[in-house]
């Protein structure tokens, strides 16, 4: 027996459960977000808004907020320094969030996840309850029944879902209730994030960043207003550490710190070995757990449920079959794994630089102001691994060509299928990404040259000669568009015949002849 029933259960109310919640709920999804804590994080945690997250954002009109409680576009860089009193020994920015790029309508931002998830939470009107505990689950034929324990009083529910979305973290308790183990190096250490009050103006007005790295631990400006968070390695005292004269150390003199709050955590470095268990399903850190260095992790948790959400909706309004749910792991656990070979190379990367620094200072032939960057000004080659995804699956046709390769530190617009579609301006403020939503488009310069027949939602948008020219399409030419924005289809010269875009939406989501007639 169940005290409730629901279509989708989401597990987790950090940024990547807020971000499902809202896109479940714009497709008409009845749905019922639990997490464990009782109330948001106080804490910063996530510090980049990336461009690729931002174009979901903006799909879901939250840009504009997100942009207005961020950071101004000065502090997407970069800086190191001996202490925060030195200069900048080296310092880089992050493209796509210091200024606006070509490739996309938005521009990433620097903000706290403190300052996120309310903007996340407000945008859906669906239930979440905080201080609800998922404590086990039970599949059934048709369903997964979850039992929910409330964290004050111990009271039990159970709760009917038709699909379950985990989002709860690294140490996901559905993860382990299921016995999915993990790939990858695990644990890499104790970090402890130290959030205060204290006036760094002197040493940082002029030289904004939204990271700076020191000798004595990572610091970063959390708001606009005011505040900050020192990122360290846990010292070997752990909570009895002395945190006060730590941070004054680290700080350097004539800085006065007032300590607001403490938390010690654990830096993962993991991927899950699956995906998907039946009805339910891993995403963000629950199904891959990055280093911090780079901002890679809640970004890449975003683009799961991106991909994830509109599949759950076809499955559950009928217009796609059950199959195309495995179509999530096969397109996102590769991508989870190049990104966690990224993020590890980041780290990498950011102690080469401390390490080439440390050595200078060791032989006295320390320049007080540069130290070659062991990597290009793109920071980390985001920009490639972003917007450079491509999915090879059967939710893709992707003709007969070759597998691309793996992306790089660049980026190069394609419109081949399994990309995502390229950024082009059809009208003032408004891109090719504005046409997606709860629907399939169709891009195309001839719309009344292409038939569509139900069940798929589908809007057709006329797509001017120029930008076909650049998409490789003649004048009859068309891009069949998924609702996350990536190429499902591509006719450069037209239709093959009258049923070619019902064929193509078939399979593409995996349903039947009967069931899509």
């Amino acid at each position: 027996m169940a005290d409730g029933e629901v279509a989708v259960l989401v597990v987790g109310g950090g940024p990547v459960g807020l971000t499902a919640r809202a896109l479940l709920e714009r497709w008409g999804m009845r749905v019922l977000l639990v997490e464990r804590q009782g109330e948001l994080s106080p804490f910063p945690r996530s510090r980049l808004v990336n461009v690729r997250s931002m174009e979901i954002y903006r799909q879901l009109g939250l840009a504009a907020e997100i942009t207005a409680n961020a950071f101004a576009p000065e502090y997407g860089r970069i800086r190191f320094r001996d202490t925060m009193q030195d200069h900048d020994f080296a310092a880089a920015a992050m493209t796509g969030i210091n200024a606006p790029v070509p490739e996309s309508p938005v521009t990433g931002v620097v903000t706290s996840q403190d300052r996120l998830e309310p903007t996340l939470l407000a945008a859906a009107k669906s239930p979440a309850r905080f201080g609800v505990e998922l404590v086990d689950l039970a599949e059934e034929a048709d369903s997964v029944v979850a039992l929910l324990a409330g964290r004050r009083r111990g009271e039990e529910t159970r709760v009917r879902a038709r699909y379950v979305l985990a989002a709860d973290g690294a140490n996901s308790t559905v993860r382990r209730l299921l016995g999915i183990g993990t790939t990858g190096p695990g644990r890499i250490g104790g970090f402890t994030t130290v959030v205060f009050d204290g006036d760094l103006r002197r040493w940082c007005a002029d030289q904004p960043a939204g990271v700076y790295f020191t000798a004595h631990g990572l610091v970063a400006p959390l708001y606009p207003e005011g505040g900050y968070a020192w990122f360290v390695p846990t010292p070997g005292e752990g909570a009895a550490a002395d945190w006060p004269g730590l941070l004054s150390r680290a700080l350097g003199p004539d800085v006065r710190a007032d300590i607001v709050r403490i938390q010690n955590w654990v830096m993962n470095a993991f991927v899950a070995e699956r995906f998907r268990h039946g009805r339910i399903l891993l995403s963000g850190d629950a199904a891959h757990a990055m280093p911090i260095v780079g901002g890679l992790g809640m970004n890449a948790g975003i683009a799961d449920v991106h991909n994830l959400c509109w599949k759950l909706a076809g499955v559950l309004r009928g217009w796609a079959g059950p199959s195309l749910l495995d179509t999530y792991e096969t397109e996102r656990r590769p991508v989870a794994c190049r990104t966690l070979r990224q993020a590890v190379t980041n780290t990498e990367l950011m102690l080469d630089v401390q390490n080439r620094r440390r050595e200078q200072l060791r032989t006295g032939r320390a320049v007080p102001d540069h130290v070659d960057l062991p990597w290009s000004e793109r920071y980390f080659a985001q920009h490639g691994l972003v917007l450079g995804v491509t999915y090879r699956s059967a939710a893709v046709l992707a003709g007969d060509g070759p597998d691309p390769e793996p992306p790089g530190a660049d980026y190069v617009p394609s419109a081949e299928p399994g990309r995502r579609m390229p950024h082009l301006w059809l009208a003032r403020d408004r891109s090719t990404l504005d046409t997606f939503g709860e629907w399939f488009t169709l891009l195309t310069p001839d719309p009344a040259a292409w038939t569509h027949q139900a069940p798929w939602p589908l809007n057709v948008e006329a797509l001017p000669g120029e930008d076909a020219d650049l998409c490789g399409l003649t004048s009859h030419g068309a891009l069949l568009i998924r609702p996350d924005g990536h190429i499902g289809a591509r006719w450069p010269g037209g239709p093959s015949s009258e049923a070619a875009l019902h064929h193509a939406l078939t399979a593409i989501t995996a349903i039947t002849g009967r069931s899509a007639a």
